[in-house]
């Protein structure tokens, strides 16, 4: 029964992101890439700017909302995750190095796309009398779309992101943090399952407040931590580098790249790349904007810029060490992938789930390296539990209301247990596809709203431009005059 099932949600995830996933994901990168003059570049720096100019790791309690720097350490909580290691290595061990040049492309275009997310959950909102606040995707959906299909788009994608982060997810993060822990320290899993249910359990009784206290301490550490780490590894490594990323662009373009024996295809490639990047990034998925909601900022695009950030940090900063350091040590020169025959090493001993601490490993020593990799996966998988248990129970609560959020929390639970307990592909392949189907309701509402997005963007990029405009007549008239002064001294 399990395996038939296992090979039903397969195809349909195969399908998905083959075809459909694509084409949303790159269409909707694409589209506001273009309809917004490449926000994600030209804003980059005020993005970053925003992020340091709130950068606190004491933001306090903001009654039901959030400070900007904790809803994006929130979005970044639910971002970094087994996607950025595990998902991250499954992708190349299926798609090949290739993989990783499409997940970068997914999470440029993406960027747009997160921003386009984080504005409209900012316009739609909703704030209560006790200022609790509500805010994410179903609002802006039933904005989008009135009436029964709105209710029906909004309800279909509260049902998907449940049980895709409410319960699949989070077992696929727990069983992480529980083998990954046992591989390096030795701890039964069910003694780790239990570990990650009362400390998660505990900030979950403490609402957003407590959440945005936690993720907001948590997310700048652990980052930090796993890229200091992957740079000592390459910097020792330094030689192979050049060979890293020519390796990675030979197997995103040349269908015939042969990688240990195993050939790599460019739709094998994109696909890897399309389905990781949006389990890694979130973007175009409809989790983040949640949190982005909560912000208490001014207007939108203040917290449209800075949700950018969160896919640049995810994808271009972190996964990418994890690509560098496993492609670097294993794939190129006298690597273990690179000389081996691949297709028995990875169908018999190397797996998505260790290949990371074997590369490390090489470094750091075979136990420093499961130590590293372990502790940063604690770090990133229990951040993740935390931001997509609220991201679900925020839909609970719009679909059921307030009195099923505490039994929702008590099954999210259960299956936080269970998941350290039971290592299992259809779950992997499950919280895949359910990760994919929110794609589709989330993606149909951003094109609808595009409109009310661009006045945003465009906006902020007329002001801005004016504004510059005003300067250089400013600067060409200071110019003039001190020319004229000039003159008259010499008169």
């Amino acid at each position: 029964m399990e395996e038939a099932l296992l090979g039903i949600v397969t195809t349909i995830n195969n399908y998905l992101s083959n075809y459909i996933l694509i084409i949303l994901l790159l269409g909707m990168g694409i589209w506001f890439t273009v309809r917004t003059k490449a926000i994600q570049f030209r804003c980059f720096g005020e993005g970053w700017r925003r992020v340091f100019g709130n950068f606190s790791l004491r933001g306090g309690n903001q009654g039901g909302g959030m400070t900007s720097f904790q809803a994006l350490s929130t979005a970044i909580a639910a971002q970094v995750g087994t996607g950025n290691i595990v998902g991250a290595c499954g992708a190349i061990i299926v798609g090949g190095p290739g993989a990783i040049f499409w997940m970068w492309i997914i999470a440029l275009l993406g960027m747009a796309t997160n921003y386009a997310e984080a504005v409209m959950a900012q316009k739609t909102r909703v704030v209560d009398e006790d200022g609790t606040v509500h805010g994410g995707p179903v609002y802006y959906i039933t904005t989008a779309f009135k009436g029964n299909g709105g209710k029906f788009l909004a309800g279909f994608f509260a049902v998907a992101i449940i049980l895709a982060l409410g319960f699949m997810g989070c077992m696929v993060q727990s069983n992480s943090i529980a083998e990954t822990m046992n591989t390096a320290f030795g701890i039964p899993t069910w003694v780790m399952g239990l570990i990650v249910v009362i400390l998660a359990g505990t900030v979950f009784i403490g609402g957003v407040s407590r959440l945005a206290a936690v993720t907001e301490k948590i997310v700048p550490v652990m980052a930090i931590l796993y890229v200091l780490g992957s740079l000592v590894v390459l910097i020792m490594n330094a030689a192979n580098i050049p060979a890293t990323f020519a390796l990675i662009f030979q197997c995103a373009f040349n269908p015939d790249a042969t990688v240990g024996g195993a050939t790599f295809g460019i739709i094998a490639a994109i696909s890897q790349g399309a389905k990781r990047g949006l389990f890694s990034n979130e973007a175009g998925m409809g989790s983040t904007p949640h949190a982005h909601a909560l912000a208490e900022v001014k207007d939108p695009h203040e917290q449209g810029v800075v949700a950018m950030i969160g896919v640049f940090v995810d994808t271009i900063i972190v996964v990418t060490m994890t690509a560098l350091v496993v492609l670097s040590v294993l794939y190129v020169g006298d690597g273990t992938l690179a000389t081996g025959d691949y297709a028995t090493l990875t169908a018999e001993t190397i797996t998505k789930t260790n290949i990371a601490q074997l590369a490390f490993g090489q470094f750091f020593g075979a136990n420093v390296g499961a130590w590293f990799v372990a502790i940063c996966l604690l770090f990133f998988a229990f951040s993740t539990i935390l931001s997509w248990n609220l991201f679900a129970k925020l839909n609970v609560e719009w679909l059921f209301g307030k009195r099923a959020v505490l039994p929702f929390t008590i099954i999210a639970l259960v299956f936080i247990f269970m998941g350290s307990l039971l290592s299992n592909d259809l779950v992997w392949e499950l919280a895949d596809m359910f990760n994919q189907l929110m794609v589709i309701p989330n993606a149909i509402a951003l094109f609808a709203l595009s409109g009310a997005v661009l006045a945003i963007a465009n906006a902020k990029h007329d002001k801005r431009a004016l504004d510059a405009a005003e300067e250089r007549l400013e600067d060409q008239e200071r110019a003039a005059m001190n020319a004229l002064v000039e003159e008259d001294k010499r008169k």
